[in-house]
């Protein structure tokens, strides 16, 4: 008579786990949707007329603050946070929207859903601030995103470059740093030496490569960059494992 083995069950290996396409956080992806449905509403279904009042009401224009307050519009309520949502071409928006994926991802796994759209206002205001200072009584329109992206790019710099003499790891898990340690930073140090570099190229009238042929308002990407790098300790939430790094996490 035979033996008979029983046969062994064999353990299936693990399945993979899927990455998803888009690994960015919930709130960056809105942002993103957003700007992309206005821009299609806006190419596809407006007319030029449609548009230029699109523009019109929704872009920011210094001129609105240059003249008494009985003369004006409620637009000078909205439009200094509207105009960030809204571009003139495809080159704009996609470039806003690279940029905005690689810096707008590590500000807002670092500080929520919430303080990322506070950050998002606050910081078009203030690039809308300086460009409407520095440009008092223009008639000119100021639109897209990039004074936020810049302010985005300002607040990365406080913590999400490769960090020095430490392992590396999840950019959003650094430790904040304060203002003369950021500055003290190689890396962060060449990066705003660079961003400041291209956009004082582009004041003087020098084209960069990915640039349109559309004015360029570098004020207010230097309004929104440093209002990130100077004020992004208001809204920054430390993570856990760093909160007694109390040499480093220093408020500005």
């Amino acid at each position: 008579m035979d033996d008979s083995v029983e046969p062994q069950a064999t353990a299936e290996p693990p399945s993979p786990q899927r990455t998803p396409i888009f690994n960015l956080p919930g709130a960056v992806l809105v942002s993103i949707a957003v700007l992309v449905a206005i821009y299609a509403v806006q190419t596809l279904l407006l007319s030029e007329a449609a548009t230029d009042w699109l523009f019109l009401n929704f872009g920011f224009k210094p001129l609105r603050y240059a003249i008494p307050l009985a003369e004006q519009g409620p637009q000078l309520y909205w439009t200094p946070v509207t105009y960030s949502l809204l571009h003139g071409s495809v080159e704009h928006i996609v470039l806003n929207g690279l940029w905005l994926m690689a810096f707008g991802a590590p500000v807002a796994r670092r500080i929520g859903a919430a303080r990322y759209v506070v950050f998002w206002v606050l910081s078009a205001v203030a690039s809308a601030a300086l460009h409407a200072g520095l440009n008092w009584g223009g008639a000119t329109v100021l639109i897209g995103a990039s004074g936020v992206v810049s302010a985005l790019m300002g607040a990365a710099c406080r913590f999400a470059f490769p960090p020095e003499r430490r392992p590396p790891g999840p950019a959003h898990l650094n430790p904040r740093l304060s203002i003369p340690l950021a500055l003290r930073s190689r890396t962060v140090a060449m990066f705003i030496l660079f961003w400041f570099a291209g956009n004082i190229l582009i004041a003087v009238g020098i084209p960069l490569i990915g640039t349109s042929d559309q004015p360029i308002a570098w004020d207010a990407h230097i309004g929104g960059f440093v209002f990130g790098f100077l004020l992004f300790a208001f809204f920054d939430r430390a993570p856990p494992e760093d909160q007694d790094n109390s040499d480093v996490l220093q408020s500005s």
